[in-house]
């Protein structure tokens, strides 16, 4: 289990990240290619995150995972909420995305794990919440994931699926048609999320912000 730390800054200065699992390669690949700018791509969605982060309701001392963490743009804002003495862990698939976290400093505010979220080096009920953003889809498989971040969510955890744009945006950002059956609208992703250990407890999707909202059972 993930030890409660005494009332210090969670940091790893001489630590990067640990290697856990490295698969599938396709979606490292895909990731390894964009790492570099990925911060200069969307300069803008901090204030998205923020507010996405806020909707956890995490309170000081829990532990919480951003899970597919990227370039760690919500490390900083789990760690303001849930303070120094809790637990912020990244994982996320591609070296060179935590590299990219690394350089922008983030590594202080939360381990760094090499990790598939379909796969997580955690034990079980480790965690009080699960923070997402734009994993779900790049997943190949999503009912998979979604189990494993139920197994080490605590009952009465939270998980936030979260996305800077919403499902129509996101569309028309990468030229492609919104179609009925498309992952993350809410009559498919209630049903998944469903048979993956959680209860879907709220659901947005504005051209603003996409962010639904699930919990285990208490």
């Amino acid at each position: 289990m993930m030890p409660r730390v005494p009332c210090a800054p969670a940091r790893a200065p001489n630590r990067r990240w640990t290697v856990v699992h490295t698969d599938p390669a396709q979606i490292r690949a895909f990731f390894a290619a964009r790492a570099a700018d990925w911060e200069t791509r969307y300069p803008d969605d901090a204030p998205a995150y923020r507010a996405a982060v806020a909707e956890l309701g995490l309170a000081e001392g829990q532990a919480v995972l951003d899970a597919g963490c990227g370039t760690g743009r919500a490390l900083p804002f789990l760690r303001a909420a849930v303070g120094a003495c809790g637990t912020v862990v990244g994982a996320d698939l591609t070296p060179e995305m935590l590299a990219a976290a690394v350089r922008a400093g983030r590594g202080e505010h939360g381990a760094l794990l090499l990790a598939d979220c379909a796969r997580l080096p955690l034990r079980d009920a480790t965690l009080d919440a699960v923070f997402a953003a734009g994993l779900i889809g790049h997943l190949p498989d999503p009912r998979a994931c979604l189990r494993e971040l139920a197994r080490v969510t605590r009952p009465g955890g939270r998980l936030a699926l979260f996305h800077p744009i919403g499902r129509a945006a996101l569309a028309a950002r990468q030229g492609r048609e919104l179609t009925p059956d498309d992952l993350r609208a809410k009559s498919s992703l209630g049903p998944l999320l469903a048979s993956s250990g959680w209860t879907m407890t709220s659901y947005t999707d504005t051209d603003e912000r996409f962010l639904a909202m699930a919990s285990t059972k208490a």
